[in-house]
């Protein structure tokens, strides 16, 4: 596969102070973009459609994992064998999405995470309580599809076919349900899923979406939901590919 292969998928909820230099700098490295805007309030669309990126404008907030539904759509159906999944904040460079993509291919994964607690990966540092609850997370997606994950809640993440058409057609909107959620499903589908270390910035312009009371507040959501069954579902990788 190839950069043209490749569509970067970019949700976008009031980011116009960032989202141009990050549409700019991966239009300079050859990558096909295209910027969801989230029902944004500010002129998020108009700063990205200025910058080059294709843009798809959703009339209301449905959150990262209905925009990022709506961006896997927009690949399938023009083609696109891979989507990354990347922030308008700026803290994804596009080196390290060069990078994702060559690990995809290595690896021939259908779901590739980049990390950001692996021994290769940049010092970033996350409260302790937030830690504690992402490891309780890791500890399920291990215990419920055997695949030991590190980073469950990262959104830099590379996503190949077939998996990418069954997340066009079915996908969680709600916070956490594009990150864990999404991880968890795939590997107990049967697709190939893998985690590798990445370097990332501080965010370029903007707020961060949750809080870390609120981001433990939707975790323990997550677990608790998780545990009662209540995951959204796919076809299996065997279905998929069955002839």
């Amino acid at each position: 596969m190839t950069a043209r292969d490749t569509l970067v998928v970019v949700p976008a909820y009031n980011e116009s102070g960032a989202v141009g230099d990050v549409v700019r700098a991966l239009i300079d490295a050859g990558l096909d973009c295209v910027v969801v805007d989230d029902g944004s309030k500010d002129n998020t669309a108009e700063v990205a459609r200025s910058a080059g990126a294709h843009v798809v404008v959703l009339p209301l907030n449905l959150g990262v994992g209905g925009a990022l539904r709506c961006g896997f759509r927009y690949a399938v159906d023009r083609g696109y064998a891979r989507v990354v999944q990347c922030d308008a904040d700026g803290q994804h460079p596009p080196s390290e999405i060069v990078r994702l993509l060559e690990v995809q291919a290595q690896e021939k994964a259908h779901l590739v995470i980049g990390s950001r607690f692996v021994d290769g990966s940049s010092d970033y540092e996350i409260g302790r309580a937030r830690r504690l609850m992402m490891r309780v997370l890791s500890g399920i997606i291990k215990r419920s599809s055997g695949l030991r994950l590190n980073d469950t809640t990262s959104g830099f993440r590379c996503i190949a076919e077939p998996l990418l058409s069954e997340f066009s057609v079915s996908y969680p909107v709600h916070y956490l349900g594009d990150t864990f959620e999404a991880a968890l499903v795939a590997a107990r589908s049967g697709y190939r899923v893998i985690e590798t270390p990445i370097h990332i910035r501080e965010r370029q312009a903007g707020n961060a979406s949750a809080s870390t009371l609120a981001a433990i507040r939707f975790i323990v959501r997550a677990v608790i939901a998780t545990l009662a069954g209540l995951t959204f579902e796919i076809r299996s990788f065997d279905e998929v590919t069955a002839k």
